[in-house]
């Protein structure tokens, strides 16, 4: 399930995981938030209608407005009536707190995806392990 974004830069394009246990607006939310941070998306590049994303997904719309709605509060898109959805060109700020949320959601996800597929927890922190030592010697 895919829609693409109109974007000058590299091509963005939703994806939702039904089996994530994420919700499909907060699926919606993150992968704007980490389109931006990507380099993905960038101010003034207009994102899908809610009717399109709603079709494109095959969601209800409702959960679409909830999304963009969110976004809106945050500052990170701005609506123009009778032209479209728009990256704001604001910088965003995440709080302390919002982060950790967040970061919580991500770490909770990639354990059950790896629990999913057979891995232990002991199996991830092994390769966190691996991977933090692989950093720190390209460091040097």
């Amino acid at each position: 399930m895919i829609t693409t974004v109109q974007s000058g830069k590299k091509p963005f394009a939703f994806r939702l995981d039904l089996h994530s246990g994420v919700p499909v607006y907060r699926q919606i939310i993150d992968q704007v938030m980490g389109g931006i941070a990507a380099g993905a998306l960038a101010g003034g590049d207009q994102l899908p209608t809610v009717r399109q994303v709603a079709v494109d997904l095959s969601i209800n719309p409702n959960t679409v407005v909830r999304a963009y709605r969110e976004l809106e509060i945050r500052g990170v898109l701005e609506t123009q009536q009778g032209t479209g959805t728009f990256i704001s060109y604001k910088e965003v700020k995440h709080d302390e707190v919002e982060r950790r949320r967040q970061l919580d959601q991500l770490v909770s996800e990639f354990v059950s995806r790896a629990g999913s597929a057979g891995f232990t927890l002991e199996d991830l922190l092994e390769q966190l392990q691996d991977r933090q030592n692989d950093t720190q010697k390209n460091r040097r």
